[in-house]
């Protein structure tokens, strides 16, 4: 009984489309009182008082707080997970002296120093919301404004605002990795240069639910419960709050709600309002609620990208790519939470070419900012934009055909394993075929003919299409427990893995009633409690069905190894001779035949049975599975342009992704097409900007902040590709961040052809209808002075 690669409908849908849903707001406790938190108007300012008296005197106000309280009461800084070039699957990434990337005491409010707009410094407790946000208003403080600075670029200048002492000239990080001296010999023969730069933008996740969570201190047990969501598990959660209240682990209980409206990554770190909660809720011994409004989400959120790129490519005179060379500049705002970005997207630079000698200079850098994580596909959009951009340029101004350019210098699919210039080892895939196909399905062989026909109507057709490939890999260690339960007649399997929308009730439960002979319905799927799950690193990185197919597949293997020793015991039989197959359990030779929900009932009641074989059928796996993984694929992007106005209209978007092995091919497509939508959302809408000399937000609503509208897409064509990954055991590569991860370079490919002739080489993203224009004016304007 199979049910692998099989269409299944989602479980979860039926209840979430019913209204049954049961998110972080629809949880309610007796008693339970409103936390609002008073947030910094300034991107840089040093606190030199403040005055609460009013507000704590204010009208069911119960507690009010502020930094310099939770330092007196012990508190400390949240250990973001920000890494080491000590260990973990990446190229590592050290400062050119061999010293640690910074690390920022990022305590849950701001004590003397606020360094973005945003950051809360005081929050106060009240019997209802209202009363909170009135009280809020009657805090006072004396600001001291200092200067502030919110470009990477700009922060690395002489003479920048310095965000952090011990940061000097708030450069977190510069770390060289790949052989400069062999790069620049490589360049020094070279027949063309090829040189791109460009400013990623900044964009946040935009969660259909925005933050909620709530916590509650038991006097009885001494114990804290938060109830909150985030892609980096309850386990990671649970230990950085511990850490940070200073109390022991096993006082500390994470529960996520059972649905989650959103995460792509923003939500996968440690939030300083769930640390402040579950202090205040130990103060008040009442429960407490903090909600995140919209623009106190635009203003408080984690935020994604905000990359500068500087890239240049060396070829031949045939066309052969020689070297590659690229400064990536990460923005990493008033915090390090996160250097994964920088450093996913550094090691993928080459993309998946053969490009002999390359080397990179990776820098994060500190500004007044919001702090950045990873979004989904951490790093590789931005990487994949650098380098097929630069392909795309190396043909249109070394005299190359762009399609053929990229067949001479695409990895073979009989080179795997391959590994890259900085030291990345990709284990195996067929890239050629999955370009092939998707040119083929997107019909560029008939582009000529549409782009001539859109001129005629007075648009101009561009085809763009990009390659790319993923280094995925997150947290380790994964941790299945799988129980039998006959009288329910369920397997339950707990997992640290977290689903936030994946699908993963349905998908892993596919896997498992596989294995275990059974219909998908009778397995149920439990994760998000520190009460049971005891290990697990959540969902980021493409890492859930990866590692968490590993250890439900070797738990499943001991409940048959348990089943059949039980069956043997009851019939006299050596356990070998027990064969299992479609969920029961037989002797090939007898007519004995027991059900695995047999097995599991007569392991509870027959006394007859050896004790190690008595008691709950319940069997587990944790395991740490070292290095990464490297889903590919390619898309291609059709569209017309209106010179008139910069308008543009998606007519085509195909796509080709290669998972190894399809778990639920409909799954995989939904989790493409949302992928497709938030790549070309930051394409063409998404920015999050900033007054350069404030620091003020400037697209901090819906008002500002353009997100991407279902009309502003054609119907998706997406296909799977299955070439097995021989990095995993059953052949699975991760398949939830693929549409993402070409789409920034899809998008820009398809305007930048679209203006070629007009002499247009590139339009910065977010391509909206004005950039475009202005791109359309500059460059005829440059035509008509030549």
């Amino acid at each position: 009984m199979s049910h692998i690669g099989a269409e299944i409908r989602r479980k979860e849908d039926l209840r979430l489309l019913a209204g049954q849903g049961k998110y972080a707001d629809d949880l309610q406790m007796a008693g339970m009182v409103h936390a609002v938190f008073v947030r910094s108007p300034y991107a840089h300012a040093r606190i030199a008082q403040i005055d609460t008296s009013a507000a704590k005197a204010a009208e069911d106000v119960l507690l009010v707080l502020i930094g310099a309280d939770l330092v007196n009461a012990g508190l400390k800084p949240i250990p973001h997970a920000i890494g080491s070039s000590k260990f973990g699957a990446d190229v590592k990434l050290a400062n050119r002296d061999g010293t640690e990337r910074a690390s920022t005491p990022h305590m849950p409010l701001a004590v003397d120093r606020v360094r973005h707009v945003g950051e809360a410094y005081a929050v106060v407790i009240a019997r209802s919301l209202s009363a909170a946000k009135d009280a809020a208003e009657l805090i006072a403080v004396d600001w001291q404004e200092l200067p502030a600075v919110t470009s990477a670029l700009k922060a690395l200048e002489p003479g920048a605002p310095l965000l952090w002492d011990h940061v000097p000239g708030n450069l977190a990080l510069e770390a060289v990795i790949g052989d400069p001296e062999a790069a620049e010999a490589a360049f020094a023969t070279a027949a063309h240069r090829v040189r791109f730069t460009s400013q990623i933008n900044r964009v946040t996740g935009v969660h259909m639910e925005p933050r909620t969570a709530s916590a509650f201190f038991d006097t009885d047990t001494a114990r804290y419960t938060v109830n909150c969501s985030g892609g980096g598990g309850v386990v990671q959660i649970r230990e950085h709050i511990a850490a940070s209240l200073d109390v022991p682990l096993d006082t500390v209980r994470i529960v996520a709600p059972e649905d989650v409206g959103g995460n792509f990554g923003t939500r996968n770190a440690t939030y300083p309002e769930w640390v402040v909660i579950a202090h205040a809720a130990r103060l008040t011994g009442l429960p407490i609620k903090h909600q995140v409004e919209r623009v106190e989400a635009f203003t408080s959120d984690f935020q994604a990208r905000d990359l500068h790129v500087d890239t240049e490519l060396a070829l031949d005179a045939e066309g052969n790519f020689l070297a590659l060379r690229c400064v990536n500049t990460s923005n990493i705002g008033a915090h390090a939470v996160s250097y994964t970005p920088l450093n996913k997207g550094v090691q993928l630079m080459t993309g998946l070419y053969r490009i002999p000698v390359a080397t990179a200079v990776a820098r994060a850098v500190m500004t007044n900012t919001l702090p950045t994580i990873p979004y989904r596909s951490a790093g590789r959009p931005e990487a994949m934009y650098a380098i097929e951009r630069l392909v795309d340029l190396a043909a249109v101004e070394c005299g190359f055909d762009r399609v053929e350019l990229r067949r001479r210098n695409m990895i073979p699919a009989d080179a795997f394993p391959y590994t890259n210039p900085f030291g990345v080892s990709y284990d195996s895939g067929d890239h050629i075929a999955a370009m092939e196909q998707v040119l083929s399905m997107a019909d560029h062989a008939g582009f000529g003919a549409r782009r001539a026909e859109s001129r005629g109507r007075g648009l101009c057709r561009g085809f763009g299409f990009a390659n790319y490939i993923e280094g995925t890999g997150g947290n380790p260690r994964e941790r299945a427990e799988i129980t039998v339960r006959p009288e329910a007649g369920i397997v339950e399997v707990i997992l640290g893995t977290q689903d936030t929308g994946q699908g993963h009730r349905t998908a892993f439960a596919q896997l498992v009633a596989s294995w275990l002979g059974l219909e998908v319905d009778q397995v149920v799927i439990r994760s998000g409690d520190t009460d049971f799950v005891l290990a697990g690193g959540g969902s980021h990185s493409g890492r859930s069905l990866r590692f968490g197919s590993i250890v439900m597949d070797k738990a499943s293997r001991r409940v048959i190894e348990r089943g059949k020793a039980i069956f043997a015991a009851l019939h006299g039989l050596p356990p070998e001779d027990v064969d299992f197959a479609e969920g029961y359990f037989r002797h090939p030779g007898g007519n004995a035949v027991l059900h695995l929900f047999e097995m599991a009932d007569a392991a509870q009641r027959d006394e007859t049975l050896p004790e190690d074989l008595r008691g709950p059928v319940c069997e587990s796996c944790d395991e740490v599975t070292a290095g990464l993984a490297f889903p590919y694929g390619c898309a291609a992007c059709e569209l017309e342009i209106d010179l008139e106005t910069g308008a543009l209209e998606i007519l085509r978007y195909t796509s080709v992704d290669d998972v190894g092995r399809a778990l639920n091919p409909m799954i995989i497509h939904g989790q493409t097409h949302g992928g497709i939508v938030q790549g070309v959302g930051q394409a063409f809408h998404e920015n999050f900007a900033f007054d350069p000399e404030s620091g003020q937000y400037l697209t901090a609503s819906f008002m500002d902040y353009q997100m991407p509208r279902a009309s502003d897409f054609p119907r998706f064509d997406t296909a799977i590709s299955e070439v097995p990954a021989t990095s995993h055991p059953m052949g699975f590569r991760p398949g939830g961040e693929g549409g993402t991860t070409p789409a920034l370079a899809v998008a820009i490919s398809a305007v930048a052809d679209a203006l070629r002739h007009l002499g247009v080489r590139h339009v910065e993203m977010p391509a909206t209808p004005l950039r475009i224009w202005q791109a359309i004016q500059d460059a005829q304007g440059n035509s008509a002075h030549d």
